[in-house]
């Protein structure tokens, strides 16, 4: 799907991950303005549950991710996108669809990476009704060791994890993802720090999923990513 476009701005991309969202599909694809992007389409990662069908009804073009991995469902959309920049969104149920209008003005000003944060001032992380918050504050203290380690000018990145961001696709291909893995969300903002990119956040507000279950297991995927952040100490910037 092709939105009209208007001359003389950034182009930008609108990228749905999904891997059988149906329900979220179904929430989120008729309200987000898909109009305020010059290209939208979809990558799938296996879905058995309908999701595919859905979208294509809807007129959104789903290609079919080659190769298993989240890693490699960013790098599959990236090499897709025509445009200037992407911005990936993950169709839960979970956050405002009218978010996706504020990346635009964020790229036009010169970030380089915008992310949609649980865990400013002004947003709100699901678990934020609970007392007992392990998600977020792992999110929180992987945030803050990733920028000792690698920022030295601009703003911390608070929410390192949340997939609902956007970058600029040469910066993108200029960082060199790793191919394998799911490290890819905080992979980004690590080398972007390290290049001395700009990254900047803006509030989100997410609620609970409405269907189906995390593909992200919490012990598994934390153990995963601390070794991420062991391997690239190891990387040349």
């Amino acid at each position: 799907m092709e939105p009209s476009n208007t001359k003389g701005q950034l182009r930008l991309s609108l990228c749905l991950l999904t891997w059988n969202e149906l329900k979220g599909c179904q929430q989120d694809a008729p309200r987000l303005p898909l109009h305020a992007y010059e290209e939208v389409f979809a990558v799938d990662g296996g879905s058995t549950d309908g999701t595919v069908e859905y979208l294509e009804s809807l007129g959104i073009p789903v290609y079919r991710q080659p190769v298993k991995g989240y890693n490699q469902a960013y790098l599959f959309a990236f090499s897709k996108c025509t445009t200037d920049a992407l911005v990936l969104f993950h169709p839960k149920g979970t956050v405002d669809q009218q978010d996706i209008l504020k990346f635009r003005p964020l790229f036009e000003a010169g970030n380089d990476l915008v992310i949609a944060s649980r865990n400013i001032e002004g947003s709100k992380n699901e678990e934020d009704d609970d007392w007992f918050r392990p998600r977020k504050w792992f999110v929180l203290c992987i945030s803050f060791v990733t920028a000792v380690l690698w920022r030295r000018k601009g703003p911390i990145i608070w929410d390192v994890l949340h997939g609902f961001r956007g970058m600029r696709k040469d910066r993108f291909l200029a960082i060199e993802p790793l191919q394998e893995g799911l490290s890819i969300d905080i992979e980004m903002v690590a080398r972007c720090y390290r290049k001395r990119y700009r990254a900047v956040e803006f509030p989100t507000r997410e609620s609970r999923r409405i269907a189906g279950e995390t593909h992200f297991k919490a012990f598994r995927t934390g153990k995963l990513l601390l070794s991420y952040l062991w391997r690239e100490l190891g990387r040349p910037a």
